[in-house]
């Protein structure tokens, strides 16, 4: 009986934007943040490439450890980082953590693709996120990458925030995994992502 009054606790409503997108930014990281103080989840992973939408999150999860993921240097082309200097100093300087890293499902596989013009496993998984959302996907991916970067405890639940393109669209509660061991991982809960 206390097993089903704490799950019923724990129970919270799903929010549907109705198309996917950078306007969707700050509900996004208020539902985020909302559902974390509710669970009293302390870890939060956002994706975000200029910083942006790092440096919003940082405003809102004061106290929290936060994780900012960018892209990796070279994403777009050789030796550029996109993630913008005013917006590192202010995520770093509010007690957020910058992670640069290669991406959990690209890499070498993508120079794979590339190169030779066939898909790899990495990309092949990330397509198959895809079907819920590009959010989603990058929400899975940027908990692998913090686990394997040793910033979020693979045994503990964390929210991790993506977006389609640009800002943020999609908050998911994770139970993150190393990228070596990513059957293990659990999405636990959609607090919110594009219904398309």
């Amino acid at each position: 009986m206390e097993k089903m009054a704490q799950s019923e606790n724990r129970h919270s409503s799903i929010t549907y934007f109705a198309r996917p997108g950078p306007h969707n930014t700050d509900e996004t990281l208020a539902l985020a943040h909302q559902r974390a103080e509710a669970l009293a989840l302390r870890t939060i992973t956002v994706a975000s490439t200029t910083g942006r939408t790092g440096a919003a999150a940082v405003e809102i999860f004061a106290g929290f450890n936060l994780i900012v993921v960018t892209h990796s240097t070279g994403f777009t082309r050789p030796d550029l980082q996109e993630l913008q200097d005013e917006h590192r100093r202010k995520i770093e300087t509010s007690g957020g953590r910058v992670l640069t890293c290669q991406h959990a499902f690209g890499g070498v596989d993508r120079a794979v693709r590339k190169k030779l013009g066939t898909y790899e496993l990495e990309e092949i998984m990330a397509c198959v996120l895809r079907i819920f959302g590009e959010g989603a996907k990058v929400a899975c991916e940027i908990a692998l990458m913090a686990a394997d970067a040793g910033l979020a405890s693979t045994a503990e639940e964390i929210i991790s925030v993506g977006g389609t393109g640009a800002g943020a669209d999609t908050a998911l509660i994770i139970r993150p995994a190393n990228a070596q061991t990513f059957f293990d991982m659990r999405i636990q809960e959609i607090i919110c992502k594009p219904r398309f």
